[in-house]
């Protein structure tokens, strides 16, 4: 059985990740509990007592339990993910000398392309929204369309503060991954919802610094924002996915589909590389091809 050492490695791993690399709670969450599944995983099946007896073959037999429990390719890759990042840290650290992942190849996962929303689904689910002036409504109507309007993440709407708004400029603030700020230009649809929203939240009794809330004065959370997108379109749509990371999806494909520039869409997402904004670019392949059809000289179309 694997000494305490093991764990007490773990628990170092994950304040380093939180307080020096300023990972996301979800994100340290998800880490630590895939460690210490596989670090109970070795307890239970193997006679090891200290870190550095952990060879390959363990973990490959991991991943066969884990392929056995019907885990999908994907969730097995994330979770090993978080054990090369554990052991790219013991290394660091000086507490192992060779990483028994180092010739590790990620299992081949299928290729889901995520389908946006069309503009006609976006507009009808706003045009629903239009005319009421209950604040619940008005809330709602200002998170898809700042959704829409920037294409920032579920987390970084959630986070949002009052003072991250700068109307004058039209401009809002928004805190990324790793904590990396981006500013997002406010369109004039935005703004007048925007502004029809503050009026209306004065009404509400609140101490928060957040720009939504509940009509409680709460900071508004995770599964409140997933559920109100999800209800809102479900009645226009019929795509088995809907998210506010789809109205992500949507923000990026729309905008190339009409010729925005892909890197300035990589600026506005708050991708760190040009390779997580190419997903974008494949939405954008049907449109495409429309153009090139109805353009090109020798096409039959014309």
């Amino acid at each position: 059985m694997l000494t305490k050492g093991f764990f007490m490695s773990i628990t170092s791993f994950i304040s380093y990740i939180s307080l020096e690399k300023k990972q996301s709670p979800l994100t340290v969450k998800a880490y630590h509990t895939d460690l210490n599944n596989f670090a109970s995983f070795c307890s239970q099946n193997f006679d090891l007592k200290t870190i550095d007896e952990v060879s390959y073959s363990e973990i490959r037999s991991w991943i066969v339990d884990l392929v056995g429990q019907k885990n999908s390719n994907s969730s097995i890759n994330r979770k090993i993910s978080a054990l090369q990042s554990f052991y790219k840290f013991l290394l660091k650290t000086k507490t192992i000398e060779s990483n028994p992942l180092q010739k590790h190849k990620p299992l081949k996962k299928e290729k889901k392309l995520q389908v946006p929303f069309s503009e006609k689904e976006i507009a009808q689910v706003i045009d629903n929204l239009n005319g009421l002036d209950d604040f619940i409504s008005l809330r709602d109507k200002l998170m898809i369309e700042m959704f829409y309007g920037t294409g920032m993440r579920r987390s970084e709407l959630i986070n949002l503060k009052l003072k991250d708004v700068d109307i004058s400029n039209r401009t809002i603030k928004v805190l990324g991954k790793r904590n990396k700020e981006r500013y997002i230009p406010l369109l004039g649809f935005v703004i007048k919802s925007l502004e029809n929203y503050m009026l209306k939240k004065t009404e509400i009794k609140t101490d928060s610094e957040n720009l939504f809330i509940t009509d409680k004065g709460k900071k508004v959370y995770d599964s409140l924002v997933y559920r109100l997108i999800k209800n809102y379109f479900s009645a226009v749509s019929s795509k088995v996915k809907k998210s506010p990371h789809i109205i992500r999806h949507s923000f990026a494909t729309h905008l190339l589909n009409e010729g925005a520039d892909l890197n300035a869409i990589k600026e506005l997402l708050g991708h760190a590389s040009l390779a997580s904004t190419q997903i974008y670019a494949n939405n954008s392949l049907g449109k495409i091809k429309e153009v090139y059809n109805q353009a090109h000289p020798r096409s039959s179309k014309n």
